[in-house]
């Protein structure tokens, strides 16, 4: 619950106690940190022997790279580093200020498949077993899953404009053929973006009849799918 929150349940000033709180009871100004907060934080103690490192876009569109406790599971004590930027130099930089007893007692540091990831998880700790997210790797799945679709859109796009210019020649209204859903080619394509990102389990009755004829109609469509599920397992 906010300071101002509680100035207007007791009938105080809310701005006013929000002030005296960062101010005077907090304990904000007298913090150690406070002087580089803004480019890094770091806090030695939470780290243990299993850590996770990625990028996170907290404000503004600015990139930071976050350095957590993973056995914390996202409880107090998760939280070891934040450092603005993701460029090798800044980042170590600040990691290497973790004592080398620290840094050495991690034994498995899992990061997405970035390079520069995989520089600083190798840089700062040298013992750590470096692990890929399967988050990451699953992400990139289904992104090319994605991309196959786009692209056989479309050709479906391009044939349709052939189809429509042949009738329009020969003094005829086009019709599009639809399937057995009534769905035409493209709007199959375009319909079947959100079923392609979920699992086969949580498709809604019209999603699997969809899925169906799009894998039909395209069964690489369908292998890749399949891929993808299966790195997600």
């Amino acid at each position: 619950m906010g300071c101002r929150l509680l100035g207007t349940l007791f009938g105080v000033d809310g701005e006013l106690l929000e002030r005296q709180y960062r101010n005077h009871l907090s304990g904000y100004l007298c913090w150690e940190q406070l002087p580089h907060a803004e480019e890094w934080l770091l806090f030695e103690k939470n780290i243990g022997v299993y850590v996770g490192l990625d990028e996170v876009c907290l404000s503004r569109g600015e990139l930071y790279t976050v350095l957590i406790n993973k056995e914390r599971k996202g409880r107090s004590g998760s939280l070891i580093a934040v450092v603005k930027g993701t460029d090798v130099k800044t980042v170590t930089s600040v990691l290497l200020r973790l004592s080398r007893r620290r840094r050495f007692q991690v034994r498995e540091i899992t990061m997405d498949m970035a390079p520069n990831m995989e520089q600083i998880a190798r840089l700062c700790f040298p013992a750590a077993r470096r692990v890929t997210d399967r988050f990451h790797v699953q992400k990139l799945a289904y992104e090319a899953v994605q991309d196959m679709r786009v692209k056989a859109r479309w050709e479906a796009l391009d044939e349709e404009s052939v189809q429509i210019a042949h009738a329009k020649a020969c003094g005829k209204i086009y019709h599009a053929p639809v399937f057995e859903n009534g769905d035409s080619r493209k709007q199959l394509l375009s319909r079947s973006i959100y079923l392609l990102y979920k699992k086969e389990s949580l498709w809604t009755e019209s999603q699997r009849v969809r899925a169906g004829i799009l894998f039909r109609e395209y069964p690489d469509i369908k292998k890749a799918y399949g891929s993808a599920e299966i790195s997600g397992w």
